[in-house]
């Protein structure tokens, strides 16, 4: 690779230039030099300036205290680009992990949210790939792996600032586009920054993209790597690049390093994957793993969980300047928070990001919200980790973290590096002992604080509106509850999050519900359903199971009036259909195998305890409207006259009506054509739809101005004759005049008259221009012979005039109209024009006519 230099001598200059000689004959510091092509003193120079550093790296010895980055063996290109995005000093994690980074060891960092560890590992990655003299065609050389497409951009973002004089070429890989625009691309990139899953995407199906190159690898948040369950994926994009290949006088082919704000134990089992002998370097102080920015100010809120929105509408209200992120559980709670509060006019500009969205409007969001002075950003854990959020004054968590590492990333969203920041967690009364317990074990100090009821909002009256009047927030509404209820179930830590004490009827009331969604649990549901599969039990014993299941949140009296959170849940509905099949066929079973009315009674008796979906529907009153209608088309029979079994689910039942007026009806006798007349004067005289057969409401909406207005006659339009004034139909005297209009003498008769009346329409519009150009023609003699009279009177000059006065045209009258001038202006013109030869005789044809308009007057 070719490095480009800023003051380049050409190589034609450099060979014919002529050698300069000193004063003294040729010699001393003015002796000619030998020629030396300007590429190789290209390459000599910048191999000595990577040797220089090379040997800078090697004797290198950190001192105490490193206060600039000029004070690391370092080369030019990457301070000249730190200098540039204004970093001069580095943070504690840089001064400390740079050193081992640039002698090419692994490194296993951790520090404090909000310390730098960004540049911590984007510095070494630069200086690697400069000191191996990578270029555009070597390939990938340096890959960087983030948890989320956020953090990915923001590293991208910092790579771009700080490498822009370097000649290597960086990519984005994380998703939300098509293929095919990221492969055209890929091949050529030397720096990838991407997600995991896009990235082993492309290394299972681009074709032509070599990752067995790779120098450098690069896990940002380690641990959130490995909660998303990314370790399978993290092996696979390691199976792909070569093996680590080591010698004692060389430095290994390739160098990971590892940064994360925690250290957990499964740590251990991603270091094993492809860390060599990592070095462990933590900013922190020891036996405090995840300690808190000083300049932080940490505290908590016992609130219940039927008030939580309240708290958080109260707090809006009460800091409407300032620039703070509020975290919760799920995206669907995301979506329910915004669309509310959003409808509520809080004063303060709101935006939401969840996992669930585009990746351009994630992106527009969060550059939206990064440049905004005041803002309320809603989100999931998705924004929890590495980003840089400039200027946030508060970070608020609606519900309650999954544990301390979650919560020390949320709030580290505040208070970055030097800048002060308030976080407020909200606890419910049955979370706030363990997540202490869980605080004191990490030395966190989390002061408590009571808020006002005067603080306080009052939604529920606004949220139950919303839910009425809008069934999608309704719709948001149910799927919020459900997945916190659901996220509440699935935590690990009982201690802190317990189900069973959550007023789940008080918390769907204040979103605006008007019962508890019901849910299934997954171990109550896989219970459910090994039961059935067994087949073998008592139905007693199912009955006993399906209760457990339903008795998790409300009761299913309560949820009858919910129809829109059965609707919802469509597989709780199957299973449910599924248990009422088998029941109703175990109930069948059993009327055919005994006879005695006893067992049969009690059976009918225990079947309502499991109510389904459809014995509500087929429950509910409404629903009698159309029975008479089919009891009469129902045969009530068991078996059919002829004795055979039914064994269709409708028989329909043959029925003959007799016409009235006809005894037998129409096979009794009689001819059939006045049979057929009879009929047909029949239905002629009754309607097929009568007034009986109407609802009432059908009946009232007839009734209406509307319905009359539409079923009313069309207006009919009358003319009057000119000559006898009869009045007749309009459209009938259009019929009559077209039918004359037919005639051929009619149309030339009509012909002739338009014609003669166009002649005079003629003479009439000529007659008119021509008295228009007089009485142009008359006002400007007039303005002439004033002109004149005030030229006599003062100058005794003649005046001359310009243009004719005997041209009836248009274009004359334009230029007779022209503005006039005095003789001595004519005379400063005309010299100015260019005279061509043989125009004497025009010149003096045009002075005699001159003349003689002077002489006239």
């Amino acid at each position: 690779m070719a490095f480009v230099e800023n003051k380049a001598s050409s190589s034609k200059g450099s060979a014919f230039a002529k050698p300069k000689f000193g004063k003294a004959g040729g010699k001393g510091k003015n002796a000619p030099q030998p020629k030396i092509k300007s590429n190789q003193a290209k390459r000599n120079k910048i191999n000595e300036e990577l040797s220089e550093l090379q040997s800078r790296i090697d004797d290198f010895i950190p001192p105490k205290e490193i206060t600039l980055f000029s004070d690391l063996p370092l080369s030019s290109r990457t301070l000249k680009g730190l200098k540039s995005s204004h970093f001069l000093n580095p943070t504690p994690i840089q001064s400390l992990s740079i050193p081992p980074s640039l002698q090419a060891r692994d490194i296993l960092g951790s520090a404090k949210t909000g310390s730098g560890k960004t540049l911590a590992f984007l510095i070494p990655l630069l200086e690697r790939l400069y000191l191996e003299k990578w270029g555009p065609l070597d390939g990938l050389g340096a890959v960087v792996i983030s948890p989320t497409r956020e953090l990915a951009v923001q590293t991208f973002m910092q790579l771009r600032d700080i490498g822009k004089y370097h000649n290597f070429s960086a990519g984005l890989v994380i998703g939300g586009k098509p293929l095919k625009e990221e492969r055209d691309r890929l091949g050529r990139m030397n720096i990838l920054i991407a997600t995991p899953g896009r990235l082993l995407q492309h290394l299972d199906s681009t074709v032509g993209f070599e990752s067995g190159g790779v120098k450098v690898l690069v896990l940002d948040e380690a641990d959130r790597l490995l909660d998303l369950g990314f370790l399978p994926a993290l092996r696979a994009i390691v199976g792909h690049f070569s093996p680590v290949q080591t010698s004692p006088n060389s430095r290994p082919s390739r160098q990971t390093l590892l940064f994360s704000a925690t250290q957990s134990k499964d740590l251990a089992a991603l270091a094993k994957l492809s860390l060599h002998e990592p070095m462990y370097i933590s900013c922190n102080k020891p036996g405090e793993e995840g300690v808190m920015p000083s300049n932080l100010d940490q505290f908590y809120a016992v609130v219940g969980l039927e008030r939580k929105l309240d708290a958080l509408w109260g707090f809006v209200k009460s800091h409407l300047k300032m620039k703070g992120i509020v975290f919760v559980t799920s995206g669907k709670q995301v979506r329910f928070i915004f669309e509310t509060f959003r409808r509520l006019h809080p004063g303060l500009p709101l935006m939401h990001l969840h996992g669930k969205q585009k990746q351009p409007t994630r992106l527009d969001i969060f550059q939206r919200f990064s440049s905004s002075k005041s803002a309320l950003l809603i989100c999931t854990d998705v924004a929890a980790r590495g980003l840089d959020f400039p200027a946030v004054d508060w970070v608020i968590q609606l519900d309650c973290p999954d544990d301390v590492d979650t919560y020390i990333h949320r709030v580290g969203r505040t208070a970055r590096y030097q800048a002060a920041g308030t976080a407020l967690t909200f606890l419910l009364p049955s979370e706030e002992e363990g997540m202490k317990a869980r605080w004191g074990e990490k030395a966190i100090e989390v002061k408590k604080i009571k808020i006002k009821e005067s603080k306080m909002g009052n939604l529920k009256q606004s949220m139950q509106n919303f839910a009425f009047r809008e069934p999608d927030i309704k719709y948001l509404g149910q799927r919020a509850f459900i997945s916190y209820m659901k996220s509440i179930h699935i935590q690990k830590d009982k201690s802190i999050f317990k189900l069973s004490e959550l007023p789940a009827e008080a918390y769907a009331d204040s979103m605006g519900l008007p019962g508890a969604p019901q849910l299934k649990l997954g171990d109550q549901a896989k219970s459910a359903k090994a039961v059935k599969v067994r087949g073998g039990e008592k139905k007693d014993e199912v009955v006993e199971v399906v209760e457990e299941v339903r008795d998790v949140v409300g009761s299913s009296d309560e949820s009858e009036g919910d129809e829109e959170a059965e609707d919802q849940e469509d597989s709780e509905a199957e299973e449910d259909a599924e248990d009422s099949a088998e029941e109703e066929a175990a109930s069948e079973d059993g009327e055919s195998g005994s006879e005695s009315e006893s067992s049969t009674a009690g059976k009918r008796q225990a079947a309502p305890v499991v109510r389904t979906k459809y014995d509500r529907m087929f429950e509910r009153k409404n629903q009698s409207i159309l029975t008479p209608h089919y009891t009469a088309l129902i045969a009530q029979d068991d078996e059919d006259e002829t004795g055979g079994d039914v064994d269709d689910v409708f028989t329909l039942a043959r029925r003959d009506h007799a016409l009235s007026g006809d005894e037998g009806g129409l096979s009794s006798g009689g001819d059939d054509d006045e049979d057929e007349d009879a009929l047909t004067a029949e239905m002629k005289k009754k309607p097929l739809i009568s007034s009986e057969d109407l609802s009432k409401r059908k009946l009232k909406q007839a009734a209406s101005r509307k319905a009359q207005l539409k079923m009313r006659p069309g207006p009919s339009k009358m003319i009057f004759d000119e000559v006898t004034g009869e009045a007749r139909e309009f459209y009938e005297a259009g019929e009559d005049v077209e039918k004359e209009m037919g005639n051929e003498e009619k149309r030339r008769e009509y012909l002739e008259k338009e014609r003669e009346r166009m002649k005079l329409e003629d003479k009439v519009d000529r007659e008119v221009a021509r008295e228009k150009k007089r009485e142009v023609k008359r006002k400007r003699k007039e303005r002439e012979r004033e002109v004149r009279g005030e030229g006599g009177a003062d100058d005794d000059e003649p005046v001359a005039y310009l243009g004719g006065d005997n041209s009836d045209d248009e274009d004359n009258d334009f230029a007779s109209r022209r503005s006039y001038s005095p003789s001595p202006a004519v005379e400063e013109v005309q010299p100015s024009r260019k005279k061509q030869k043989g125009s004497k005789v025009d010149d003096l044809e045009d002075e005699e006519a001159l003349a003689l308009r002077l002489l006239q007057g």
